[in-house]
């Protein structure tokens, strides 16, 4: 799994600057200073589209086409998109851009962007995609509304040419309810794809904590949210997050981090407070009976030789120590503690044996 993607922010700017590049420089302030705070890596995700190409010359100046009237509206040039990178860079966060045309992708270029996103729609747009490859750059892509075959196809294209890849899971509804997110889906993309890092690119608006954790849990380690603030009268889209929205949920990712802790590939190593705590239920080993020097333990004898009993007491054998064979180093009297001391073998003649028994129990 590529480095690059594991536990990164994706914060969509999109075209909330609405072609301002004053109102974009505050987004990009607003969000680096909570990015900060919480001690996360996030990028700042811009838009790219040539939009004199980008729209058919038949439908420009279309005000019915929603997506038409909003690209013309929100048109900057290539000195205002530089000025927004160089911001974003100055802030301490990873500029990105989701190009949608050849011509974006050779901006991407000259911007030197780390990493390149590819929207849900344009998942099989092959003459983006063969140019996105050709700058060999890291590429996270949005699978909303893909088929089986079409992301299997991309993760392919991009497997051959050794272009690392992240796949999103993504509901392209904007904004999605709750019982719309499909967070099952995270599960299945890990399956089907374990060799590529995972992430959740999402568009609720009643909640910025639960899908966090429950995405986290289920093994999403990149995340990305539309993000914009209240200025200039401009109304906010549902499916954005204002700053304080946003430190909610890099919150809940650290909250995530720490319930879920340590690798799901590896066995956790338990704390020192825990295995304290289970000490205290562990039985201890109690002499039932008289027994001499040199006397054999057998396990068919145990209900004969001894009593297991809370508490486990420091330096006391317990009832996991108790083996064939072991051999008394001195007379032991009924009612007493079996200690490790009263035993010639492993636990009393090894050093480090010898301590964790004796630094455990009451």
């Amino acid at each position: 799994m590529d480095k690059c993607f594991s536990d990164l922010f994706v914060l969509e700017l999109a075209n909330n600057h609405w072609g301002r590049v004053e109102r974009g420089l505050a987004i990009i302030k607003a969000f680096a200073q909570v990015v900060r705070f919480n001690n996360v890596k996030a990028a700042i995700k811009l838009q790219f589209r040539d939009v004199d190409h980008f729209i058919s010359p038949n439908f420009k100046g279309r005000e019915d086409l929603r997506y038409i009237k909003k690209t013309e509206a929100t048109k900057l040039e290539r000195h205002e998109y530089a000025t927004l990178v160089d911001a974003i860079r100055e802030q301490g966060c990873i500029p990105m851009a989701t190009a949608f045309d050849e011509a974006s992708v050779d901006l991407c270029e000259e911007f030197d962007l780390p990493i390149i996103k590819v929207a849900s729609s344009d998942l099989n747009d092959w003459f983006l995609l063969e140019r996105i490859a050709k700058t060999r750059r890291p590429v996270i892509v949005s699978t909303g509304g893909s088929s089986e075959k079409d992301i299997d196809d991309l993760v392919s294209f991009f497997g051959k040419r050794h272009i690392p890849l992240s796949l999103n899971h993504c509901v392209s509804l904007y904004p999605s309810e709750d019982d719309e997110l499909e967070l099952n889906q995270i599960d299945y993309l890990r399956k089907r794809y374990p060799e590529l890092v995972i992430g959740y690119s999402t568009h609720e608006y009643q909640d910025w904590q639960s899908s966090m954790l429950i995405s986290y849990a289920k093994g999403a380690r990149t995340w990305e949210r539309h993000i914009d603030i209240e200025a200039d009268g401009i109304p906010v889209s549902p499916y954005c997050s204002l700053p304080q929205q946003v430190d909610t949920w890099f919150k809940a990712y650290h909250k995530a981090r720490q319930m879920c802790g340590a690798n799901g590939g590896s066995k956790r190593i338990p704390s020192r407070r825990e295995v304290e705590y289970l000490d205290q239920l562990v039985r201890g080993v109690y002499l039932k009976r008289d027994l001499p020097a040199g006397y054999e333990f057998h396990h068919q004898s145990i209900d004969r030789d001894f009593v297991l009993a809370i508490p486990l007491q420091k330096g006391q054998l317990s009832c996991r120590e108790i083996m064939n064979g072991q051999v008394t180093a001195r007379e032991l009297k009924a009612g007493q503690a079996l200690m490790v001391d009263d035993l010639s073998g492993p636990y009393a003649n090894t050093p480090a044996l010898r301590e964790l028994i004796y630094n455990r129990g009451i």
